[in-house]
């Protein structure tokens, strides 16, 4: 870089950079800052943070007035933040919503990508004179679609709703052909589309999916058995993954997005939301790299090319027209297949509609290889600016209509995000393990996690180092909440008896859980978990639910859940049943409900009943003999086996419980849970109920 030298006040020599800037410490300045106050000036509009991103790249680029230049080192973080966002991209897609009713969410996805890529291509081809990749390419860029309006469906709670969850799972749909799509006309591009071409594509696609879904998720849960205490090491693994799975995209001559994204995929499940890892990789992503992707696309717009004449806004005329015409005759389509109502046609219109992610990534790349002009880009940038406004417009309007049609539930006023109280000692070495499990039963980052240790005088000489040491230990698992997002209080009861400050301390803290560790070696003799864990159960009515893991909760491969009989009749019965179906859906774990001496088309019913909607197996069994035999010879060491277990004594108890415990430490699964319901309140437990 070349610095002009000046005479300061004082004498002293002042170095003033030339322009445009090239020196990288303040080049990176310049970044860290736009990063920052661009999305903080833009929210202030109403607009998505990535708009502001894009437009002071657009100001301080070269297209602009010049003050940064675009250098190697600018597209080299460009190239990696591009290959991280469609690496989140495939990481956050909801597959469990799409395995419930895939049907419906290819139908939408098939048809939303396809109306709009096909006749978009005629009319692109038709109206603004490219050839036939071009054009491919740019029905493809406006044929996929970005969830830029989700949060407002969250906001009104409509997730759920039929047409909404077609919209979620079609993303996968509409995403992986406008990827595929971008493969093929990239190749064709170097050497004109023919037959063997597509052959080619068709056959690496294939080679990239088996190879990467296949190999790599029985590799990422060994890693993540064996150092899931070393965080670094996880977010170091993950990176490694999906690099090296773009780089075999590269290999095979494909986009390498289109690797990131599959690796994406074939981590979901291993990376379960509001997870530690999960928040880990998001602030990494949305703090540098994929800023860095959006100051590269930014700097690529030239301002001076919408000035210069008609063209830029021609062909965004022409591809917003096409899109929105072509989203909404889908979005009606989809809707009098599937019989939708007038405002869940709107919702799902509106949803379609936004752009982001997906289109711009394809944008970079078809101008990289020459597809696309400076035109074509400006005006996908202008189409994204239009989609950040009218996406989120147009679902709130139909939303909140869809979120008023719909009847009040009884459930709508359940606690959905409980308090969570988890006791810790300094002989627990699961604590991790049982801090992501309770990360698992959030629903939101308003409540913290209360942790807490029970110090005995009588174990020491001086309860105040001993308190120290006890706070001390916490702060690991503090560390980890705030890794999450979720805070955790950190709590220290001095008591004689163990047992009775933890059911004081979840007293103090009004909890709605109590999570406890259990070592089923230190137990054994004892009466059915031991002398602490016995005396909670006793001493208090709230839900406890007792763990051992020994593996990961995050590799888990399916959940168990065992129902003694007369289980249903039990006044925490619905609320466990709302814990254990939110833990099998974050974890994305196929769910197995086991009835022992019961019905399971009965059980099936009140599963139904129960938020969150969730597919599951039910099978009737006659005998504990017969569901130990079932399963020794299913669980493997990556299931998860639950038992919704009342106390010795009420509804649902039976003498089988007593040692069950012991029993399934003896089988091959590693990982247990025994949720003990609440007691006496079922008033409390209603709430938890809803009817159709």
């Amino acid at each position: 870089m070349q610095f002009a030298w000046s005479d300061g006040p004082s004498g002293y020599a002042i170095a003033i950079p030339e322009l445009p800037l090239e020196e990288p410490v303040l080049v990176f300045t310049l970044a860290l800052t736009v990063f920052l106050v661009g999305p903080l000036l833009v929210r202030r509009l109403g607009q998505p943070g990535i708009v502001g991103i894009v437009l002071f790249g657009a100001i301080l680029g070269p297209g602009g007035i010049g003050l940064v230049a675009h250098s190697d080192a600018i597209v080299l973080l460009g190239e990696v933040g591009l290959i991280y966002l469609l690496f989140t991209v495939g990481l956050e897609l909801d597959l469990r919503q799409f395995a419930e009713d895939p049907g419906s969410a290819a139908l939408f996805g098939l048809t939303s990508f396809g109306l709009p890529f096909i006749v978009g291509t005629g009319v692109v081809m038709a109206l603004l004179d490219v050839n036939l990749l071009a054009a491919l390419l740019l029905a493809a860029v406006f044929a996929s679609h970005t969830l830029l309006a989700y949060p407002v469906v969250n906001q009104y709670d409509i997730t759920q709703n039929r047409a909404v969850t077609a919209v979620f799972g079609g993303i996968l749909f509409t995403d992986t052909l406008a990827l595929f799509v971008l493969a093929l006309v990239r190749s064709a591009s170097e050497g004109g589309l023919t037959a063997a071409v597509v052959l080619e594509k068709v056959v690496a696609l294939v080679v990239l999916v088996g190879g990467v879904w296949f190999v790599v998720p029985p590799i990422a849960r060994q890693f993540f058995q064996n150092f899931s205490e070393e965080s670094y090491f996880e977010f170091l693994f993950v990176t490694v993954v999906f690099f090296a799975a773009a780089s075999v995209a590269t290999l095979l001559d494909i986009a390498p997005i289109l690797g990131a994204f599959v690796g994406g995929l074939a981590l979901n499940r291993l990376i379960p939301e509001g997870g530690t890892l999960l928040s880990r990789i998001e602030f990494a992503g949305n703090a540098l790299f994929i800023p860095f992707f959006l100051l590269h696309v930014g700097m690529l717009v030239d301002a001076t090319v919408i000035l210069d004449g008609w063209r830029t806004l021609e062909v965004a005329a022409v591809v917003i027209g096409t899109m929105v015409a072509l989203k909404w005759l889908a979005a009606w389509l989809v809707g009098r297949i599937q019989g939708y109502t007038a405002d869940e046609r709107g919702v799902i219109f509106g949803l379609s509609i936004g752009q982001a992610a997906a289109a711009l990534a394809i944008t970079l790349i078809g101008y990289d290889v020459g597809l696309f002009d400076a035109a074509v880009l400006n005006a996908v940038v202008l189409m994204l600016l239009v989609t950040a406004v009218v996406s989120p417009w147009l679902t709130k309007r139909a939303g909140r209509r869809l979120a008023l049609a719909e009847d009040v539930e009884p459930g709508d006023e359940a606690p959905t995000d409980p308090r969570i109280l988890l006791p810790v000692t300094h002989a627990d070495d699961q604590q991790r393990r049982l801090l992501e499990l309770a990360l698992l039963f959030k629903d939101g980052r308003n409540r913290p996690i209360h942790t807490l240790t029970v110090v005995r005088p009588d174990r020491t000489g001086d309860p105040t180092r001993a308190v120290e040491d006890a706070y001390d230990d916490l702060e690991e698992l503090t560390a980890v909440g705030n890794e999450a997002e979720v805070s955790v209080d950190a709590e220290i009861r001095v008591d004689h008896n163990p047992a009775s400050g933890i059911v004081r301390g979840a007293v103090e803290v009004q909890a709605d859980l109590l999570l406890l560790g259990w070592d089923a070696q230190r137990s054994i003799g004892q009466r059915l978990f031991g002398s602490v864990i016995d005396q909670v159960l006793d001493r208090t009515t709230d839900p406890v639910l007792v763990a051992r893991l020994g593996h990961p909760i995050n590799t888990t491969d399916r959940l168990f859940v065992v129902l003694p009989a007369g289980i249903d009749h039990h006044a925490g019965f619905f609320e466990s049943v709302a814990l254990l179906k939110r833990l099998a859906g974050r974890l994305g774990a196929p769910l197995t409900v086991l009835a022992v001496g019961g019905s399971a088309h009965q059980y099936e019913r009140l599963f139904e009943l129960v938020e969150p909607e969730l597919d599951a197996e039910f099978r009737e069994l006659t005998s504990w003999s017969v569901l130990r035999t079932q399963l020794a010879e299913e669980a493997t060491a990556d299931d998860v086996v639950s038992v919704i277990s009342s106390r010795p004594g009420s509804v649902g108890w039976h003498d089988a419980l007593a040692d069950f415990p012991y029993r399934l430490a003896e089988l091959p699964t590693e990982s247990f849970v025994l949720l003990h319901p609440r007691e006496d309140d079922p008033e409390y437990d209603r709430q938890f109920l809803r009817f159709e």
